[in-house]
């Protein structure tokens, strides 16, 4: 029989533990957020080699602290939308928030130091799920929300793989590997790039930041007419591109489609920090605001407003973690797995790369669509060229911004790797060079997604278990366990990192090899 949750005249000394660590475990969570999740809001325009990566990481950053004061709708989800905190006791409910946070930053760690992307919003979601599940079994558990969330975040991959495929084929169909040059984009540069920044100005400013009053009202008015709001906002910026074309010309041709990566990172960055950094946020200033609100009993978590100014000191150090090794080391292998150039170095289980060759056998024998990856002007290697960059951030923005709208929590992590795979089967990147390595890195993270789904809801609902019954003994025993294994991880996936780089050398340079074991 479920308890409704009454407090006590003052928090005990469990309480105020959870507090500490709580708030500690908060600031840790967000870097390693940062080093997985915030990170791949980059990798468009890194892969791209658009500017260098400091500068990216600044314009994200600033994208993201923006997106932070327009967060509160999507924290509802993590406060009071996977179950209700009003079912449980204040002590129960502080196990399950701090037992979240132990879980999510060894996990996050762990799948960034072998460079694999995971979702914060999916991880969060399925951590809530098993430490709720583990306490009061299903009698807390909103079933209903929480399919809703995790419906959520497949339609918001599907969506953004089937938008990014049709778009990305349409525009290099049209434009093919003549992004630079005037006369083709005096044709195409007009409907193309006027299409991505009405796009992002559509769903950013009447999608994403309808919560401003200005923005509430303009919505409310043209209600009847955004699609020829949309329109019109098209044939604007379509013109004005074509002006810039004819009156700055091959200046202007070199920096359409790199500026609109940019434009698009930052709309993306924004959605980012609406979206996965309220998910991020919400378990901890949660248990802060249980603690100072402790008189008002568990009220205090669903109905005590969320400050601005945590939400952006969370975003900033998201940033810390973008800037960190194992940040650089997924944002390579995510580039990699989708590159236009033949020869990456990447690792995958046989099983999977076995499984790529198998499907590799239906691909035909049509010529990829993708330009030549050369070298960049300064000397690293080219992934994409500045017109897939833009087609990635834009429509990972839009779909993002739309799920915020909504008041839904998406995967930034699983829309733009979505973005990314798709608009590399429409220009064909598996038609060459190590296809069958770059697929097989795909398969396995996707499989991965699922694996640390099921990890995230049974680790977190054993590890409230400690928590809730051993209190403070439990808590040192499962931030030792953390450490442990943080530390193993760390020295394998150095290790297959070295492997990988070993291998991707073998194989770009296979007449040297060949005539050493002769």
């Amino acid at each position: 029989m479920l308890l409704l949750a009454q407090t006590t005249s003052s928090p005990g000394s469990f309480a105020y533990a959870c507090l500490a660590l709580g708030v500690v475990m908060l600031l840790w969570d967000a870097v390693e957020v940062g080093r997985n999740d915030a990170v791949n809001l980059t990798n468009a325009v890194y892969g791209a080699r658009i500017m260098a990566r400091k500068y990216i990481l600044m314009i994200t950053a600033l994208g993201v602290v923006l997106g932070a004061t327009f967060a509160s709708g999507v924290m509802e989800t993590a406060r009071k939308g996977i179950f209700d905190p009003n079912l449980l006791k204040p002590e129960q409910a502080l196990a399950i928030f701090v037992s979240v946070y132990v879980v999510d930053t060894i996990l996050l760690y762990s799948y960034s130091a072998y460079g694999m992307p995971v979702s914060t919003t999916a991880c969060l979601v399925f951590e809530l799920l098993g430490a709720a599940f583990a306490l009061e079994f299903s009698d807390v558990i909103h079933w209903g929300n929480s399919g809703k969330v995790v419906s959520g975040i497949v339609v918001s991959i599907i969506l953004s793989g089937f938008a990014s495929f049709l778009i990305h084929r349409a525009i290099r169909g049209a434009i093919r590997d003549r992004s630079t040059q005037l006369a083709t984009l005096l044709l195409h540069g007009g409907w193309v790039g006027g299409g991505m920044a009405a796009a992002l100005c559509y769903f950013m400013l009447l999608k994403g930041m309808k919560s401003i009053h200005v923005v509430a009202e303009l919505k409310q008015r043209i209600a009847d007419y955004q699609l020829v709001v949309a329109v019109l906002l098209w044939g604007v910026f379509a013109i004005a591109i074509h002006l810039l074309l004819v009156f700055f010309r091959k200046r202007a041709a070199r920096l359409l489609f790199p500026v609109l990566a940019i434009l698009g990172m930052l709309a993306l960055a924004f959605a980012f920090g609406q979206n996965d950094l309220a998910n991020c946020a919400s378990p901890g200033l949660a248990v802060v605001a249980l603690l100072v609100h402790w008189d008002q009993g568990i009220d205090a978590i669903t109905k005590v407003a969320v400050p601005a100014w945590q939400l952006v000191g969370c975003g900033l150090l998201m940033v810390v973690g973008m800037l960190t090794r194992n940040a650089l080391r997924i944002t390579k292998a995510q580039v990699r797995a989708g590159s236009q150039s033949d020869h990456v170095a990447l690792w995958a289980p046989r099983w999977c790369i076995g499984l790529a060759q198998w499907f590799l056998r239906w691909r035909g024998s049509s010529n990829s669509l993708a330009p030549v990856a050369a070298p960049a002007q300064t000397g690293k290697q080219l992934h994409y060229d500045a017109l897939r960059a833009c087609t990635i951030t834009s429509v990972s923005a839009c779909v993002i911004a739309t799920a915020s709208s909504l008041k839904l929590p998406v995967s930034t992590t699983y829309v733009t790797f979505a973005a990314v795979l798709a608009t590399g089967f429409a220009d064909k990147i598996f038609q060459r060079g190590d296809s069958a390595l770059k697929l097989g890195r795909v398969i396995w993270v996707i499989s991965s997604w699922f694996i640390s789904a099921a990890i995230a809801m049974v680790a977190a609902g054993l590890v409230c278990r400690v928590i809730y019954h051993l209190e403070i003994p439990g808590m040192a025993l499962v931030i030792a366990a953390n450490f442990f294994v943080r530390s193993i991880v760390s020295r394998r996936a150095d290790a297959q990192e070295k492997e990988a780089e070993e291998e991707a050398y073998e194989r770009a340079h296979a007449d040297e090899f060949a005539l050493e074991d002769e």
